[in-house]
Formats: C-alpha cells, structure tokens, sequence
C-alpha cells in the first residue's frame, strides 16, 4: 500500500469517526509504516494552512492547543507552524512574524522513541485542527495599500516602558516600584501624545487593526473584564470569546501597544497583590481560597476599571479632538463589521466579602500607566 494510502485509511479511521478505539486503529496503521511520516507531517501542514483560512493565527492555535491537549500536542504544533511556514513563504506581517518567534521550542515532527504514542498524539492533534471553527479574519486590509499593514518596529520609547513596568512588578520595595511605575506612565503619555499629533498632522492611510489577546484561566471572566477596562481607556474596544479564551482588541497600533502592556502589568501586580493577600488570610485560619481569589480579581477588575474611565475623561486639547473623534469612528466601524452580533455576560462567583475588599484595597495602590492629558507638548 502506498503511504498516502496509509494515511487516508488512518485518517477515515481517527479523524472522521468518533471514538478511542477508531484513534487506536487509525494510530496502530501509522506506527506500522514508517514511510508514511513525511506524507503525515506534510497533511497536518495543510490543516494548518487551512486555520489560516478560517481567520486562525499562530498564536492562537497553540493558545487551544495548549487549553485542550496538552505541552506534547503544543510542541507538535509549533513544529507544523514553522514547517508551513517555510513552505509557504508568504510575508504576513511583523506581527504574524512575531508570533512564530515566540513558538514553542520543539525538536522537529519526526517521532523520537515510541511509535505509537507520537502518532497518537498527531491524530489527536488533527481531530482538534479539523474542527476549529471560523474566526473573525483579523488580516483583512485596514488600508488600501499593502504597505500600510506591515507594523513598525517597537519603539525605544515603548522598550524603555516595557523594561520600567518589567522593574516595577519584580521589585520588593513598594517606593522603588511607585517610582519607576511613575516614570513609565509619564513616557507612556508622551508616547500617545507623539503618536496622536503625528496622526493629526499627517493622517495615515490605514485604519484601525486588531489583535487577539489571551484571557487565561482561572478566573477569566474578571480577568476578560480587566481587560475590557484596559482597552476603554486606551480608546480601543475588547470583545471576549469564552470558548476559546482570548478577546480581540481593536483600536490603533499606538493604543494596541498600550493596552497590551497595561494589561500584562496589571495582571502581574494583581497576582502580586492576591498572593500576599491571600496568605494573610490563611494565617487568619481562612480556607476558603477559590471564592476568594475570584472575588479579589472580580473587585480589582471593577476598581481598576473605574480608575482607568476616570483618568481618560480628562481634557484634551483642541488640536486633538477632530482625530481622536475620528478613531473612536474608525474602531467602532471595525468592530462592527468584525462582530455583527455581540451579547453581554454577567461575572459569575463574586461571594467572597473578604476577597473583594482586598482585591478593591489592591487596585487603589495598582498602578495604572495609563494614558496622560492629550496635548501639545512643549
């Protein structure tokens, strides 16, 4: 039998019939040929490309992978991205670009030791492959050239943010960590100040974009909420996908940036905070730790949220109205278009009195680099 045929037998087998004992068949063909590995890497390459086509991105399948398999099936999957990859060789995008950069390491797909506990692990890959469902295409154009999708480098501004916010979470001393959690607010509001004033003053031909952003269990709801408030603030809306645990963020690339490092801090300092909180409780004889922590996160959410809506109330100036009016447009416009029909959820699990009052205490000494008064800068 030729090896695609073992394949098609192994696949009629696992992948299109439900059940262990049609994965133990369909395993028990592949393991007894060998000569069928490059025929079933090159077939899981192709099922791959086609989660690309249904608006699939990198990171996102090793964020499912990883939630419903486990690091065995992640690494294999890093290993079929990079391996389509380099056999499409399509230039995607700096940001598509990054997250290949950040795959997981793996040693190749080829089996190493136990025949039929590789392709065991493949076919249970494919079967999650297989039933991905369509998502919201993020890549569509934004602007009429294709030059306006590719994104600039990182800026030395935003490294020098992302090193001091990095500082402020590791540090132990709470007057260093105001410090330099001060500094990196102030660069973060001269950076939007730049960006906005070069926007207004030469308006760039592309508009809003979108990312997807991981909302990790446990606790994701408050965590999903967080993120929300993050994205307001920063003049970007967040709209979260349960199942699949992550939210898309439209705004523009400056507010993006923003949102992405303001939340990844915030959730840092808030498991900080939680932490010590926490073991405080214990001491007290408390053992009722999951109400707590979903409680502490649910009142740093809303607490953290509501300082954020009212630090961007602030004035702006007059120069700046006329485009952030015109972006809050532009972002609207997009997400509906991205998502025609949304619904709104409850948090759920917030019974905890003695976690809320520690997660509210939490957010008030949270720092919250958000966005300074819009203006033009001397």
């Amino acid at each position: 039998m030729s090896t695609s045929g073992t394949v098609d037998r192994a696949f009629r087998s696992a992948l299109y019939d439900t059940g262990d004992d049609t994965l133990d068949t369909g395993a028990s063909l592949l393991a007894a040929d060998p000569a069928a590995d490059a025929e079933l890497a090159r077939r899981g390459e192709d099922f791959v490309a086609a989660a690309w086509q249904r608006g699939w991105q990198p990171a996102d399948v090793v964020r499912v992978v990883r939630r419903e398999l486990d690091e065995t099936h992640v690494r294999l999957a890093g290993a079929l991205i990079r391996a389509q990859a380099r056999r499409d060789g399509r230039a995607r995008g700096a940001r598509w670009e990054a997250q290949l950069e950040e795959l997981p390491e793996a040693e190749g797909f080829a089996p190493r030791g136990d025949r039929f506990s590789h392709v065991t692990a493949v076919l249970e890959l494919y079967r999650l492959l297989l039933r991905l469902p369509a998502l919201e295409p993020l890549d569509e154009a934004a602007a009429p050239s294709p030059a306006g999708r590719e994104r600039r480098p990182e800026s030395r501004m935003l490294g020098r943010i992302r090193a001091l916010l990095a500082k402020a979470e590791a540090t132990g001393f709470p007057e260093e960590a105001e410090a330099l959690s001060a500094k990196a607010q102030e660069l973060m509001a001269r950076h939007s100040v730049d960006e906005a004033l070069l926007a207004a003053r030469a308006p760039a031909a592309e508009g809003p974009d979108a990312v997807r952003i991981g909302v990790d269990p446990p606790y994701e709801q408050a965590k999903a909420v967080l993120l929300d408030a993050v994205a307001s603030a920063n003049h970007c809306q967040a709209v979260w996908n349960e199942p699949f645990g992550f939210s898309t963020v439209v705004g523009f690339a400056p507010d993006l940036e923003a949102v992405e490092l303001l939340f990844t801090s915030l959730l840092v300092q808030a498991t900080t905070a939680m932490t010590k909180a926490e073991a405080a409780q214990r001491a007290g004889g408390r053992k009722r730790t999951k109400t707590f922590r979903q409680s502490f996160l649910a009142a740093y959410a809303h607490r953290v949220g509501a300082r954020l809506a009212a630090a961007a109330e602030g004035p702006v100036s007059e120069d700046l109205l006329p485009v952030l009016a015109s972006r809050e447009v532009a972002v609207g416009a997009r997400v509906e278009r991205l998502f025609p029909s949304t619904t709104t959820t409850r948090l759920r699990g917030v019974s905890d009195g003695a976690g809320w009052e520690e997660g509210v205490r939490a957010a008030e000494e949270a720092v919250t680099a958000t966005r300074g008064r819009l203006g033009r800068r001397r």
